[in-house]
């Protein structure tokens, strides 16, 4: 629908963020995962929108439909992205929701803006608290998975994304759940991205702490994982997160993949709109 420009500049050119925004009152900023858009986000619009909420969903910059700069892919830019769209639309009561990558944004914009303008926050499969594998966080994942990612990005992107596709939904356990063509779909999305970004968003992800971040969240907050995701695993990242963000609530899905938007929809539309309607 629109395109805002941010505060950042490449080449004397402010980069222009992708966005859809529908409904009427307080708004719900819907952050995407890695490496898909905003189009992620197709079932849950919808009944946000019908349940009463203003809905917006925006491209990451370097993914959908959104500017393809060079640089820019750390979180601490990615956060101050967000904050230049809720102070650029004059946003108030806002409930950020952040699936994968994105709960790393919903974190950082905290732990760095604050709350003053945020009513609820939501973590979806989200890679916060910590992904990376370090003596002080044991449950997480090695730095040589994050390095074979890097590797095979560099070598084969879109083979790699689609083998990343298929573990997303773990898709040979959830074929009942989910069509072959969405899966290819959310390839398509992938492919479409940047290769510069979609790889130094590995380092992003894989490798920022947000433990600290997570400590400044003083407002109602969801967090939902399923205990069968196999690209972030629940302890280091959801279990982590409900253990530091005090009285947030933690739901775990049973069976349900890092996709689990896709396949376990009805479940995490409902709880969701419950947190958001409570």
């Amino acid at each position: 629908m629109s395109y805002f420009k941010t505060s950042s500049i490449e080449n004397r050119e402010n980069i222009k963020l992708y966005y859809e925004d529908y409904g009427t009152g307080d708004p719900v900023i819907l952050i995407h995962g890695w490496p898909l858009s905003a189009q992620m986000w197709e079932y849950q619009t919808q009944v946000l929108v019908e349940a009463g909420h203003r809905v917006i969903a925006y491209d990451r910059r370097g993914f959908g439909r959104s500017d393809k700069p060079w640089s820019g892919y750390d979180y601490d830019t990615l956060a101050k992205d967000l904050n230049d769209v809720i102070t650029g639309l004059d946003l108030k009561n806002v409930t950020i929701v952040g699936f994968s990558m994105g709960g790393g944004e919903v974190s950082r914009y905290i732990g760095n803006y604050g709350t003053s303008k945020l009513k609820r926050a939501a973590l979806i499969s989200s890679v916060a608290a910590f992904l990376l594998k370090t003596d002080d966080n044991p449950d997480g994942v090695p730095q040589e998975t994050f390095d074979e990612f890097k590797a095979a990005v560099r070598k084969d992107r879109l083979g790699f994304l689609k083998d990343f596709g298929n573990n997303f939904v773990n898709y040979d356990d959830n074929k009942d759940k989910i069509s072959e063509a969405q899966v290819h779909f959310n390839w398509s999305i992938a492919a479409g991205a940047s290769p510069k970004g979609t790889l130094d968003c590995i380092t992003s992800f894989g490798s920022s702490d947000f433990r600290a971040d997570l400590e400044k969240f003083d407002i109602p907050t969801l967090i939902i994982h399923g205990d069968a995701d196999q690209v972030v695993p629940i302890k280091p990242s959801g279990e982590q997160a409900a253990s530091i963000v005090k009285d947030s609530r933690y739901e775990v899905i049973k069976g349900a993949p890092h996709g689990l938007v896709f396949t376990h929809t009805e479940e995490v539309n409902k709880i969701l709109i419950d947190f958001l309607n409570n």
